[in-house]
């Protein structure tokens, strides 16, 4: 045998080895239901700047019109990650789901908008009992408030708002279930008299009409107010705890920019929330208004989650308390950021 045979005989498996070490492992596919909202920023951002890949995973988007609609998509196993609201979770924990907050990704998130009619009834100092008293005495009609189903963080906000913090009378104001694109159609036609509503909606409607007031931002309607968070199917986490991480490596990320350059994040936050409609001057509002507060660290969320959930029992959309142990999971935000 020649030498030039030898050596290719020799060299040959090493190269075969090492052609299969450099080929990279193919990405899993993760499934994410996310509600349209600002606070889902961190995982396009995440996904757009390629951190998600680079963790070797490849997620495919769903869109939900509210946590409550997205839980029975969590049960039966059709989707992996959660991203919306708190409440559901907990609920949904409490029925036997099993999922686990991994990353917040925003706080705060709620305000309530007031329309053309009833905006004038709140002077700079009137309290809000006072705002929707004088309007029913005006117009001969309860206010009517637009908000998501009964037991999502919307609900629970405007009512905490309404009847703990304003002390306004349950016989003053008309509270109605919308999805996200009806109550910010409702709101734009004067179906409704305001609402609860989070960016990029609030940009959204104040841009097709300055009348639209803010009346109260999201600490002044529930302080801390728990908001959007990462939600982990256990089945998908149990199988896949690595990727678990870097998915919560790639939302830590995500926020980091979202909060440094937002003017980088317009682009994929635009495509995922506006699909082309929604200009990117308004997007970039929506990154950088006070109703927006993003923040990762799930710790934070943990007490004002309890405090929300005995408020929402107070008001008999909870049944009882329900257990939050286990229900949050802070250890992969802490190895992401080392705390």
């Amino acid at each position: 045998m020649s030498l030039f045979r030898t050596l290719v005989r020799a060299v040959a498996p090493a190269a075969v080895m090492l052609g299969l070490a450099a080929t990279p492992a193919p990405a899993e596919q993760i499934r994410v239901g996310y509600i349209p909202i600002i606070g889902a920023a961190p995982i396009f951002v995440a996904d757009k700047e390629g951190w998600l890949k680079e963790g070797g995973l490849e997620p495919k988007f769903t869109t939900f019109e509210s946590g409550p609609n997205m839980i029975q998509a969590l049960a039966s196993g059709t989707i992996d990650v959660y991203v919306a609201g708190i409440a559901p979770l907990a609920v949904a924990r409490s029925k036997g789901i099993d999922v686990k907050v991994v990353a917040a990704t925003a706080i705060e998130e709620m305000v309530f908008v007031a329309g053309p009619k009833l905006a004038p009834y709140f002077g700079a100092d009137t309290k809000a009992a006072d705002a929707f008293k004088a309007f029913k005495a005006k117009e001969g009609k309860n206010a009517r408030l637009g908000t998501q189903p009964p037991g999502s963080v919307p609900d629970t906000t405007l009512k905490h708002w309404l009847w703990k913090v304003g002390a306004v009378d349950k016989a003053d104001a008309d509270i109605v279930a919308l999805g996200i694109d009806a109550t910010q159609q409702a709101v734009l036609a004067g179906a409704i008299d305001g609402a609860t509503v989070r960016e990029p909606a609030v940009s959204i409607i104040r841009a097709r009409n300055p009348n639209v007031k803010i009346i109260a931002l999201g600490g002044v309607m529930f302080p801390n107010q728990p908001g959007t968070v990462v939600g982990v199917s256990g089945a998908w986490a149990a199988k896949n705890p690595d990727g678990v991480q870097k998915l919560v490596n790639a939302v830590v990320k995500a926020i980091d920019l979202l909060k440094k350059d937002p003017d980088k994040a317009v682009p994929a936050v635009g495509a995922a929330l506006g699909k082309g409609i929604v200009d990117d001057a308004i997007v970039k509002t929506a990154l950088t208004s006070p109703a927006t507060k993003f923040l990762a660290d799930p710790r934070v969320i943990a007490a004002p989650t309890a405090e929300m959930q005995a408020f929402q029992v107070s008001i008999g959309t909870l049944e009882k308390d329900i257990p939050l142990d286990g229900l949050i999971d802070a250890s992969f935000y802490a190895k992401a950021t080392a705390k």
